[in-house]
């Protein structure tokens, strides 16, 4: 548990109104529910909004226009964001003190920057460059050539294979391969001949990847993974594909070679995009969906085959009484055939 930190001052830090107690001092965070009288949560939907008197917390982070309650209460623009400032500095996460174990392997022509850490285990390649503090997990592999910037943390078993490029404040969760080869065949009709790969990977700062990802390599050239980009568990990229900056990958997304997702994007959960397709800035796609055609900047998609959200939220509807539609659709044949027969007669 934390100090203590006075509420006027992680008001400072959020750009927040307090409406309350501003001398009371928090000593850790915790969730609506359950958070204590030393503890700051936030609410900031109108499902916790309106129960603000239930929670035991000290102090509670809410949108500007909140009124005042019972509770001491920090009025900013964006609750989830100064939630988030706020944790990061009354519960810092820790990190293992700088320095480099002598059961990590280090390869020739290997430089580094300061107050780096090499946990047991760590195997790093030749001619690996890394910037300041560096913190490499147990059985950390980086390949031959591979370029690390500045507070990159890596943690275990993740494999960065050679020539990958990775920029400032990179985090990569464990498990994770980056620069693994793409999947590239050439068939002759009877066999399939690998087709080299010879790009790399670049990821670009303050990117975020989840647990067990795998991020091919290019063909040639390189697979992009731009500024800011989120991706969550169990994603795979595909060699030459460009994500743009702060775009989402939820868990389980998959994209095909050469696909170019635009900024601002997010693709849910179990995504899968055919190759060498565009996915325009702000799109949004919803949960499963199967993409095989390119979707403009800003249009919002739901199913498979992909389709606009709204049309799909109508077939959704539709779909549970298509039994009832099919029986009704059968009786009207038997009626307008019967009418047929009865005006064939009277002819």
């Amino acid at each position: 548990m934390s100090m203590g930190v006075g509420l006027s001052k992680i008001a400072g830090w959020v750009e927040g109104e307090i409406l309350g107690d501003p001398d009371r001092i928090i000593r850790g965070v915790g969730p609506f529910e359950t958070a204590g009288p030393d503890d700051l949560t936030y609410a900031a939907t109108p499902r916790f909004l309106k129960r603000l008197d239930e929670t035991a917390a000290g102090a509670v982070i809410v949108p500007l226009k909140t009124p005042a309650s019972s509770k001491t209460l920090v009025r900013v623009r964006n609750p989830q964001v100064a939630f988030a400032i706020a944790v990061e500095r009354i519960c810092p996460a820790t990190r293992p003190a700088p320095g480099i174990s002598p059961l990590a392997v280090v390869g020739s022509r290997f430089s580094h920057g300061k107050e780096i850490t090499l946990s047991p285990h760590v195997h790093i390649g030749d001619d690996v460059t890394l910037g300041d503090r560096v913190v490499l997990y147990s059985g950390v592999m980086l390949g031959d050539g591979v370029t690390l910037g500045n507070d990159v943390t890596i943690y275990s078993n993740v494999t960065v294979r050679e020539g990958s490029r990775i920029g400032n404040r990179v985090i990569i969760h464990a498990g994770s391969v980056i620069g693994s080869d793409g999947f590239g065949f050439a068939s002759d009709g009877t066999r399939y001949h690998k087709i080299p790969q010879r790009g790399i990977v670049q990821i670009d700062d303050d990117v975020e990847i989840g647990a067990n990802n795998t991020i091919d390599r290019a063909t040639f050239g390189k697979t992009w993974i731009q500024e800011g980009v989120k991706t969550d568990n169990l994603v795979h990229v595909a060699h030459n594909v460009v994500v743009g900056r702060h775009s989402v990958l939820v868990a389980q997304v998959g994209i095909s070679g050469s696909v170019t997702i635009g900024e601002h994007a997010v693709l849910a959960g179990q995504v899968g995009v055919a190759g060498h397709l565009e996915i325009g800035d702000g799109a949004v796609i919803g949960p499963k969906a199967g993409v095989a055609k390119s979707i403009p900047a800003g249009q919002t998609v739901s199913g498979s085959p992909e389709m606009p959200h709204r049309v799909w939220l109508r077939v959704q509807r539709t779909l549970p009484r298509l039994p009832e539609i099919e029986k009704r659709v059968a009786n009207l044949e038997k009626r307008l055939k019967r009418i047929e027969e009865e005006n064939g007669k009277a002819v």
